[in-house]
C-alpha cells in the first residue's frame, strides 16, 4: 500500500480546489462572495473542508482556482492558510482566473481552470493530482483514494456517494461492475442505474477526481482542441475516459474519516438556503453528525484574535445563556437566550432577546426583545429592537426571502428596505 521508503502517495500529490462558483441556490448569501466562502460551523469558511482534508491526508501542495466575486474567499485564504512552507516542498497557490490563456477568456468550466494553470502546477512536479470541488462539508483521507487509485491501475478514479437510486438525479451517476470500474457515466439521468447486488443504491460523484499528472495533462490538452467541448470534468473529461481508457469509483466509506461517536458517513453539499440551515444545526445535537471538535483530523481556519465569548444578566427573564448551541469568539450574550443557534464570531444581542434554531454570521447584532425562530441572518446585520420572525409566515414572506421549509434568510438590504417602510 506504501512506497519501500514508507513515504505516503499524498507527499507526492497535489491538490487542486476548484472554488470559482457562485453557488446561486444560496440566494442573498452568495451576492457578495463565492460559495467556498460562506461562513460555516461558528469560525470555518465552506472552502476550509477540503483544504482540511488535503492537509490532513498529507497533502503539501495546493492550488485554489477562484473565479466568482473572489475577495472574501482570498482574504480568507491569504489570513488562514499562509503557513506553508516552500523550504519543505510546501505550496499554497491561488489562482484567480487572469485572462492567462487570452485577453477574452475568463474560466470556462471546471476543466478548463486546471488547463489554463498547468505550466503553474507543471513547476511543482507533482506525480499525482487530487482535484477537489470547494464547497461541501466532508471529512475524507484522499490518501486512501490516492492509493487505490494506484492499485487499481486506472486512469482516473472518481470519489463516490451511495446514496438511494432515485436521490441521484441531481448527480452524475457512475454505472460500475462488480468490482467498481466505472462503465458509464451519466450526468442527472431520470433513471439512474443501480449497483451490483444493490438495485435500490446508486454510486453518485463527489465532484473529486484522482488522475496521475501526466494523464491528466494529456486529456486537458485533447479536451482544449475539441471545438465541442463544455470544458467540465463531469461532462467531457470523465465521460470520455470512461469510454476510452480505466475509470475507477472510489466509494466514500473506505476514506471517510468519523470520531469515534460519528455513526454515519457525514457529506453535504449545503447547496440550498434549506441545506445550509440544516447542515449547521447538525452540529448543535448532544452528538453531532459530525464532530468538529476531533482533534485527530482538526478542520483549520483563520485564528481570529478575539475575545472569549461572554454570558451576562442572571435575573428572571433577563438572563445570558446558550442551550445546545455553538457561541464563537467576542459574542456577547447579555441577558438573552440562544437555543439550538450558531453565533459566529463578533455576534451581540440584546437583553430580552431569544434566538431559537438561528444560524447568525459574524458582526451580528440582535435588538433588544428581538424573537427570532428558523432564521439564518447575513453577516453584519443589525436586528431591529423587538423584531419577531418565525411566528407569522405570510408576514415573514413579505419581508425576508422565506423557504418552502419556513426559514427566513435576513440580509442588511432586507433590514434597510424594513427601515424605510
Amino acid at each position: 500500500m506504501r512506497r519501500p521508503s514508507g513515504q505516503p502517495l499524498a507527499r507526492d500529490a497535489m491538490a487542486y480546489v476548484l472554488a470559482g462558483g457562485r453557488g446561486s441556490r444560496l440566494k442573498e448569501l452568495t451576492d457578495n462572495r463565492a460559495k467556498p466562502a460562506v461562513y460555516f460551523g461558528g469560525k470555518a469558511r465552506i472552502i476550509d473542508f477540503a483544504l482540511s482534508n488535503a492537509i490532513n491526508s498529507g497533502i503539501r501542495r495546493i492550488g485554489v482556482a477562484t473565479q466568482y466575486k473572489a475577495h472574501s474567499l482570498i482574504r480568507h485564504m491569504q489570513r488562514a492558510w499562509n503557513f506553508m512552507r516552500p523550504e519543505r516542498n510546501e505550496s499554497f497557490d491561488i489562482l484567480p482566473a487572469s485572462q492567462r490563456v487570452s485577453e477574452t477568456q475568463w474560466y470556462e468550466g471546471t476543466a478548463d481552470a486546471v488547463y489554463q494553470n498547468i505550466d503553474i502546477i507543471a513547476a511543482h512536479g507533482p506525480e499525482y493530482m487530487v482535484i477537489l470541488a470547494g464547497d461541501h462539508v466532508y471529512k475524507m483521507d484522499y490518501e486512501l483514494m490516492l492509493q487505490e487509485h494506484v492499485n487499481s491501475g486506472a486512469d482516473v478514479t472518481v470519489g463516490c456517494l451511495v446514496v438511494p437510486r432515485m436521490e441521484a438525479t441531481a448527480f452524475g451517476v457512475m454505472h460500475v461492475d462488480e468490482k467498481d470500474c466505472i462503465t458509464a457515466f451519466v450526468e442527472k439521468p431520470a433513471d439512474p442505474p443501480g449497483i451490483p447486488g444493490e438495485p435500490d443504491m446508486a454510486l453518485a460523484s463527489m465532484g473529486i477526481y484522482v488522475f496521475k499528472t501526466s494523464v491528466l495533462f494529456d486529456q486537458l490538452h485533447r479536451d482544449a482542441a475539441d471545438p465541442n467541448s463544455t470544458r467540465d470534468f463531469g461532462g467531457d473529461i470523465i465521460p470520455w475516459m470512461v469510454k476510452h481508457g480505466k475509470a475507477q469509483a472510489h466509494r466514500f466509506t473506505a476514506s471517510c474519516i468519523r470520531a469515534a461517536e460519528e455513526i454515519e458517513e457525514y457529506w453535504r453539499d449545503a447547496g440550498t438556503v434549506d441545506a445550509y440551515f440544516e447542515a449547521n444545526l447538525d452540529l448543535t445535537d448532544t452528538v453531532p453528525k459530525l464532530d468538529m471538535y476531533d482533534r485527530d483530523w482538526p478542520i483549520w481556519s483563520d485564528a481570529v484574535v478575539a475575545a472569549p465569548a461572554k454570558f451576562v444578566h442572571d435575573e428572571d427573564g433577563r438572563r445570558g445563556m446558550a442551550i445546545s448551541s455553538l457561541v464563537s469568539n467576542d459574542c456577547i450574550v447579555s441577558g438573552s437566550t440562544v437555543h439550538r443557534s450558531l453565533l459566529m464570531t463578533g455576534v451581540k444581542m440584546g437583553s430580552y432577546s431569544r434566538a431559537s434554531e438561528a444560524v447568525i454570521l459574524p458582526h451580528c447584532n440582535i435588538g433588544r426583545g428581538a424573537q427570532l425562530s428558523r432564521v439564518i441572518i447575513d453577516s453584519g446585520v443589525r436586528i431591529p429592537e423587538g423584531l419577531v420572525v418565525g411566528e407569522d409566515p405570510e408576514l415573514d414572506a413579505k419581508r425576508f426571502r422565506r423557504t418552502d421549509k419556513g426559514v427566513c434568510l435576513i440580509t442588511k438590504q432586507m433590514i434597510d428596505r424594513l427601515a424605510e417602510q
